[in-house]
């Protein structure tokens, strides 16, 4: 797939099933990653794998995460927060790196690590994989943090969820960019 079908044609997928991104094609999408706009080339970010059993012991974190939050959480949220990460076969998270720099201020260094991530969405779609990049609560969640490792300098940019479309999928709508686009002055 050509690049500029790939970034006007690419949608999310929520339904994702097996298998899971191939080693092959993981390195394909850190590689893109790699490419974005990068200030300084910092590569101000990092990546977490997590699949097959980690998925379960994911959502177990969430879980013990809200209930150290809210002891009287419901059974039907616990079952939601350990199944959220079950829902496609692997989650890559995007893990900003922020430094002190002269020159590259944190706001860049976070960006940059957002354009890894869009990066890595683009390329999956363009390899045939379903994709879709999620936060909530979870990807803010200090306990979370903590037992995924993430630094105090670091931030988490999102749970991008990868998989194979469970369907076809649909047809990316036109988007009307006529009120979103100026000239100046």
């Amino acid at each position: 797939m050509d690049a500029i079908t790939a970034l006007t044609q690419r949608v999310s997928v929520a339904k994702l099933g097996e298998p899971a991104p191939s080693k092959e094609q993981l390195d394909t999408l850190f590689k893109c990653a790699s490419r974005a706009a990068d200030h300084g080339l910092l590569r101000p970010w990092r990546f977490l794998t997590i699949a097959g059993t980690g998925r379960a012991a994911l959502g177990e974190l969430f879980c013990r995460s809200a209930l150290r939050d809210d002891p009287e959480l419901s059974e039907t949220l616990q079952d939601k927060l350990r199944n959220m990460p079950l829902r496609a076969p692997m989650l890559l998270l995007v893990i900003a790196r922020l430094q002190e720099h002269p020159k590259v201020p944190e706001l860049e260094q976070l960006l940059c690590a957002g354009a890894a991530a869009q990066n890595i969405v683009n390329a999956a779609y363009a390899q045939g994989l379903g994709v879709i990049w999620r936060t909530g609560d979870m990807a803010y969640n200090r306990h979370v943090l903590e037992g995924l490792n993430v630094a105090e300098n670091e931030r988490l940019v999102g749970y991008l969820y990868l998989g194979t479309p469970a369907k076809k999928l649909p047809v990316a709508k036109e988007i009307d960019l006529s009120d979103r686009c100026q000239s100046w002055p």
